[in-house]
């Protein structure tokens, strides 16, 4: 069997973000200072944290923890925030998801100054980049941006015209639709349940480029596809400890239809991560 599925290799990406970062805090006199807020024992978590200190700290830029117990008062963190919030030596701030139960997320990230901000969680980031105004880019979708764009020039790909984005919620969906009309793509949203509709399918069927993001496996298949399409998998799923996307890469692997896919993981993560970290360079230049 001829395999013409080709990865979109997202560690290339983002070792490329990275060396250019690295070589414009090599001229700053005050390095970026990135806080990371780990609160409870989630053991993904504390590997997802643990990739970002390392990150940051190869390409130069400081990184300091705070971490609380599972038990930690919603009070105390606000408080801490805060203080990052006031501090000039702190360029950017994160809080590590997902929240110990009786925490609220809302309440939590937006008590992060915007400008400080750097995941693009805080309401008003998302309110400015969706009015079209300056703002931090949210740092998921401007990594799946990054994908898309680095996959249409890897490939000289033409005739990207239509993008369908399939999500869990309104608030992504959204997001998405604005990433992609500002680079001139007419982008359409659905959920996952819908994905069978027929509407749906015809939508994603005529698709240029796919944004799976649930965490449902198998959801996309390649019957599902046009030829030449561009699929960016930010799923993340558990099959027998092995970590997978949504799209059923089997399928792909065995299909004589031209397609390009993020994989996972190795995909849209690590590209997340150096799209975090050029956040927190671009607030602290400002």
């Amino acid at each position: 069997m001829f395999y013409i599925m080709q990865l979109i290799k997202g560690r290339e990406i983002a070792d490329n973000i990275l060396v250019d970062i690295k070589s414009k805090i090599a001229e700053m006199e005050t390095k970026p200072t990135l806080a990371v807020f780990l609160i409870g024992e989630d053991e993904a978590s504390k590997i997802y944290v643990g990739l970002k200190e390392k990150a940051a700290r190869d390409i130069g830029m400081n990184c300091v923890l705070f971490k609380y117990d599972s038990d930690a008062s919603e009070a105390e963190i606000l408080n801490k925030i805060e203080e990052a919030n006031k501090s000039m030596d702190i360029s950017g701030i994160i809080v590590q998801l997902p929240l110990p139960e009786g925490l609220d997320k809302n309440k939590i990230t937006n008590a992060i100054i915007p400008q400080k901000d750097v995941d693009g969680f805080h309401s008003e980031n998302q309110r400015l980049f969706l009015d079209d105004k300056e703002c931090v880019y949210p740092v998921f979708p401007k990594a799946i941006m990054k994908m898309v764009e680095a996959a249409v020039e890897n490939n000289s790909l033409e005739n990207i015209k239509k993008a369908s984005v399939v999500c869990m919620s309104d608030d992504f969906g959204l997001i998405m639709q604005e990433a992609f009309r500002k680079v001139q793509i007419e982008a359409s949203y659905f959920f996952c349940d819908d994905i069978d509709k027929k509407e749906n399918a015809n939508i994603l069927k005529e698709s240029d480029v796919i944004i799976t993001a649930c965490g449902k496996i198998n959801l996309i298949n390649n019957e599902m596809v046009k030829e030449g399409v561009v699929i960016i998998d930010g799923g993340i799923s558990k099959v027998n400890g092995k970590v997978v996307g949504d799209a059923n890469m089997q399928s792909f692997e065995k299909s004589e239809i031209p397609a390009f896919i993020s994989p996972v993981p190795s995909g849209v993560g690590p590209v997340t991560v150096a799209c975090l970290l050029e956040n927190t360079y671009l607030a602290s230049d400002k």
